[in-house]
């Protein structure tokens, strides 16, 4: 299904974030693998978008959701899931992540993003109006409005490099 203009913004972070993980889980693999400089790139990831986009889907993109009642227990899921990601930036910004953990945050972030899109988007396309859908998209643009509009560019250490 076409993603509704309303929830584009959205869905353009989340590649944002996917590409953070795609490239964070290939360092894993690779083994080639800065701490310090993944979790300040983790950590400015978080203030630039993803804060203001978990703060965004929480007071507009849920709310909406819950009305509908197929969606209901989505949304509680994606909620906690929230918090457990919260607490990955979090321990990232304290530098207290290793590798385990960075791993495990590649997988459930990456989880997370494509449960809503594939379960709490759809749903609620096609579930709402799309009078609903834009009253929501109206009040998501200026949630949004304090996030960075790009993908956070690597640093040096995190960047790909060609393999050998």
């Amino acid at each position: 299904m076409l993603r509704d203009k309303s929830l584009i913004p959205l869905s353009h972070q989340h590649q944002h974030a996917l590409a953070l993980c795609v490239r964070l889980d290939r360092a894993l693999q690779a083994t080639d693998v800065d701490l310090e400089a993944w979790q300040s790139e983790i950590q400015a990831i978080f203030q630039q978008e993803i804060g203001i986009h978990f703060a965004a889907e929480e007071r507009e993109i849920f709310p909406a959701a819950r009305r509908v009642p197929e969606l209901q227990s989505l949304v509680d899921e994606l909620q906690g899931e929230h918090a457990v990601l919260r607490d990955f930036f979090r321990r990232a910004a304290a530098r207290t992540l290793d590798t385990a953990n960075l791993s495990l945050f590649v997988e459930k972030l990456a989880q997370h993003i494509r449960k809503e899109e594939r379960q709490l988007f759809e749903g609620m396309q096609k579930a709402m109006t799309a009078h609903e859908l834009s009253v929501v998209g109206a009040a998501l643009a200026e949630a949004l409005k304090g996030a960075s509009d790009t993908c956070i560019l690597p640093s040096q250490a995190t960047r790909l490099r060609p393999k050998s």
